[in-house]
């Protein structure tokens, strides 16, 4: 049987009566839209174009239409085609009679009496389907047909066909009023189709707002990878998905994600961009959308399944990082929306994928930066003292309380010979590593410096006394960091000298907190001041000396004491320092120590530390 008629001889001229040209044994090709409409036609359209106006549902529409074709003739078996425009073909989107295999069937234009129709946009009444060489036999028992086309705006969009198990069945005016119902009907469709898409576009641009926001809120590539593979099932209803990222190199692409048939698919491949419809769309910078694999050269057969395959590149800055593969095992499944969905989606993807990325890398250094600290810190602890020296006449305690990172506060004690010994207490500028390493270098300078106090028994005693004074030392190491100077660093310090023979201290001052001396129960003032070491070159320091009496307390504290803040944002201060000072001297210097860190973590309450904290007292026995 050949799909090809003869060419259908031009429709007659229609003057006054309709007289459709045709006969029992060869197919009419009427032009029945020019006949003369009835009264009873008037009436039909009217109640036709009342039933196709109260709704833009498609299903309710076309079933609507054929139930008044129904009681104008009484077929029973109905369908109506839509023609697919981009596979040309003519698809059964509304059916009575017929069966499911009959219904899932794609008809080409051009092939059988509803291909013919769409072809020529011609109705065809074939009373005898034998004699039709064009004719495909899809149901047996089929003998006379009817068909018209549907044409809106002068662009076929599909057919209307009613078929008879009888011969001679339908009659020139079935095809006069299946005319009739198809001018109307043609655009009603074109209408609820329009409708339907603006509704499915308003739902998918919802929809890709919501993916949007959610995947903007995963940081973690792995399951951001999993979570864009099924939020776009909302959108697409693949069966395979494969989520490749361009290597380091960015000559070859590495699957990262892959879905197949409802499992999450193992085995990562490695696909030079040279390659394969993926490298394809990388090299090209656009989306491939293949309808038929197995007719594309360029196809990597991964998956024997896949006949059709959408590619589409994932961009970030100017440059390919990606691409997203979908695929089917249907031919012609992907179409210009699904690319349009997804190309609008791909650039989200893009940078929702290189945030995880740049969250990943900077969590990888955080981590590193976490030891790193933790390591920095513990060497800063072990070079600071853990106990204060004793002395037959003063009780000496230490107490230090880091904040959340290594810091600048730096404390010592040096031996200064027998029953002397300098008390150190200091704070460089800045915050973690930087003042950290400062401090150290700080730290190894006046070890250097005092290093004489260790010199071997035999030594004269002037030899032994030959160290810096307080304020000699200040010098010293202001002198050293002017070598040494880095911008917008500096050390503020406290050098004081115990020489617990004399009862006396020496004091020198570099910018740090003044010491706070408490004698019967008062405070006294020690104002000894001085610009921070290696601010200004050729500083000399003042330096004062204190002559203690038993009972005498003296406490030495970093800023981070008197700046500790409350909740209400007030400082602690000297003056509530002095006071509990005053208050606790008769305590040891352990207890007074602990009593002044105590009261200080109860004046911050919930407020976070922001400094190290460090105190030094001295209790003359």
């Amino acid at each position: 049987m050949s799909d090809n008629p003869p060419s259908p001889p031009a429709p007659p001229e229609f003057e006054g009566d309709y007289r459709p040209a045709e006969t029992a044994a060869s197919p009419a090709y009427l032009d029945p839209i020019n006949a003369r409409i009835e009264p009873a036609d008037v009436a039909y359209l009217m109640r036709l174009t009342d039933a196709l106006n109260t709704t833009l549902d498609l299903q309710t529409l076309l079933a609507r239409t054929s139930e008044l074709v129904r009681t104008l003739i009484p077929y029973r078996i109905f369908a109506i085609f839509l023609l697919n425009d981009r596979t040309h073909e003519l698809r059964m989107r509304f059916q009575i009679g017929h069966t499911p295999q009959i219904e899932r069937t794609r008809v080409p234009v051009g092939k059988g009496v509803v291909g013919q129709v769409a072809l020529t946009r011609q109705p065809i009444l074939l009373n005898d389907i034998s004699t039709a060489d064009f004719y495909v036999a899809a149901n047996p028992d089929v003998r006379s047909e009817l068909a018209v086309p549907l044409v809106a705006k002068n662009r076929l969009i599909g057919v209307m066909d009613l078929e008879s198990e009888q011969p001679d069945f339908f009659r020139p005016e079935h095809l006069h009023l299946l005319a009739l119902t198809a001018s109307r009907i043609a655009q009603a469709i074109e209408n609820a189709r329009l409708y339907a898409r603006v509704s499915r576009q308003a739902q998918t641009l919802e929809v890709l707002n919501e993916i949007a926001i959610e995947l903007a809120s995963i940081l973690e590539l792995n399951p951001l990878l999993e979570r864009v593979g099924q939020l776009l099932r909302r959108l697409i209803d693949y069966q395979m998905f494969t989520i490749m990222l361009l290597d380091e190199k960015g000559d070859s692409l590495v699957t990262r994600y892959a879905w197949r048939f409802g499992f999450v698919h193992a085995p990562i491949r490695r696909v030079p961009i040279s390659n394969g419809l993926v490298g394809a769309a990388v090299r090209e910078w656009r989306p491939i959308n293949v309808p038929d694999v197995s007719v594309d050269p360029r196809y990597l057969p991964m998956n024997p399944e896949t006949r059709s395959e959408l590619i589409v590149p994932l961009f970030y800055k100017g440059r390919v990082i990606g691409v997203l593969d979908l695929e089917h095992t249907r031919p012609n499944f992907f179409n210009e929306e699904h690319e349009r969905m997804l190309t609008t989606l791909a650039s989200q993807i893009a940078i929702a994928i290189e945030n995880a990325r740049l969250y990943q890398a900077v969590h990888r250094q955080e981590r590193q930066l976490e030891k790193d600290i933790a390591m920095a810190r513990e060497v800063q602890l072990r070079l600071l003292p853990t106990e204060a020296p004793s002395h037959p006449h003063a009780d000496m305690a230490v107490r230090f309380l880091p904040a959340r990172t290594i810091g600048g506060d730096l404390y010592d004690f040096l031996d200064y010979g027998p029953n002397r010994t300098a008390i150190v207490l200091g704070d460089v500028s800045g915050k973690a590593a930087p003042a950290a390493l400062f401090a150290a270098l700080v730290s190894g300078i006046m070890h250097a410096a005092a290093a004489q106090s260790g010199a071997p028994a035999g030594r004269s005693p002037l030899e032994r006394r030959a160290q810096p004074e307080p304020a000699a030392m200040l010098a010293l190491l202001n002198d050293a960091l002017q070598e040494r100077k880095l911008d917008s660093q500096y050390v503020t310090m406290l050098f004081c000298l115990w020489d617990d023979e004399n009862q006396t201290l020496q004091v020198a001052n570099s910018g740090a907190v003044q010491p706070v001396f408490c004698r019967a129960g008062q405070p006294i003032p020690v104002r000894a001041e001085g610009f921070p070491l290696g601010m200004f070159p050729d500083v000399t320091y003042e330096e004062l000396s204190v002559a203690a009496q038993p009972g005498d307390a003296i406490v030495f504290v970093s800023d981070g004491i008197l700046d500790a803040e409350n909740e209400k944002e007030e400082m602690y201060g000297e003056d509530r320092l002095a006071g509990l000072l005053c208050s606790s001297r008769d305590l040891p210097a352990q207890e007074i120590a602990d009593a002044i860190l105590d009261d200080v973590s109860r004046f911050q309450g919930s407020k976070d530390r922001f400094d190290d904290e460090t105190i030094i007292v001295l209790r003359v026995r």
